[in-house]
């Protein structure tokens, strides 16, 4: 295995107590008994994968980086966004996947915010500092209904996978880099089933226990004209990976004056 430079910081893990972790969208009943996911703080060497990007796999590792053009700007106009970029998007995993029909069926602005639920909006939300996974063996295949309508069960017959594109917005990321969990280093029973509670329904996703043997990646300084391919989700069972730990981090090499992240995430449904 290629030696890497890294960098040590505090990955936010989960607990595996027996209890199921679960996380509320609203504020439950006083006699609610909480058990919140990321208590487990772990000090993790997170490597620099920019020498070894071109041997990366998503199928394998989990995540890829590539070229992205950086000629779409308008990510202040919601419209634009759901248009013209998510075109760009779509062509993006077609290229990398060889998927034969992508559907986007949203996206998220991250930037540093506070926590508080209020002081964010539908679309920009702070930065996820816990080491999860974005859907389960459940919510996948319950998202490819939620979205597909009709059409879904025929489309679950075959195989189904879901790839978050990750690019910065119009500068390069200088602090809360995202760092990605080589899939091949976890465990099926490091995943965690949590409960995300809203007020309307119950949703699902996985948060990771920890192990010695997680092998942590990133990409410093990622440009514009740059993104990550990362998988959330694979219906197929043929030891390709199904599912892949992220989280973005504090890099302890981050100068005092670094711009702050503006990044965007795309989640997309590619059918094979």
């Amino acid at each position: 295995m290629t030696a890497l430079a890294s960098v040590r910081t505090t990955l936010n893990y989960t607990v595996d107590n027996g209890v199921q972790p679960d996380y509320y969208f609203y504020d439950p009943e006083p006699d609610t008994k909480l058990n919140p996911p990321g208590t487990d703080l772990r000090e993790m060497d997170i490597s620099d994968a920019w020498p070894i990007r071109d041997s990366l796999s998503v199928d394998k590792e989990g995540f890829e980086h590539h070229a992205f053009s950086a000629s779409f700007q308008k990510f202040d106009d919601d419209d634009a966004v759901k248009t013209a970029f998510y075109e760009q998007v779509v062509a993006y995993v077609k290229e990398h996947t060889g998927a034969r029909q992508v559907v986007v069926f949203d996206h998220t602005i991250r930037k540093r915010l506070p926590a508080d639920l209020a002081q964010q909006t539908a679309v920009q939300r702070p930065a996820v500092m816990l080491v999860h996974s974005d859907y389960t063996v459940a919510s996948g295949p319950q998202r490819v209904r939620d979205i597909m309508g009709d059409e879904a069960e025929d489309l679950l017959t075959r195989r189904v996978a879901f790839y978050n594109v990750w690019k910065p917005l119009s500068r390069p990321v200088e602090e809360l880099p995202l760092a990605m969990c080589d899939a091949t280093t976890h465990a099926p029973d490091d995943m965690l089933l949590m409960q995300l509670k809203y007020r309307e329904r119950t949703g699902e996703i996985y948060v990771m226990r920890h192990a010695p043997t997680h092998r942590w990646l990133y990409f410093p300084n990622m440009q514009a004209d740059q993104a990550l391919l990362l998988k959330t989700y694979d219906s197929a069972t043929d030891g390709r990976t199904r599912f892949m730990g992220h989280t973005a981090f504090e890099d302890p090499t981050t100068a005092a004056n670094a711009q702050k992240r503006e990044s965007i995430e795309v989640r997309t449904m590619a059918f094979f």
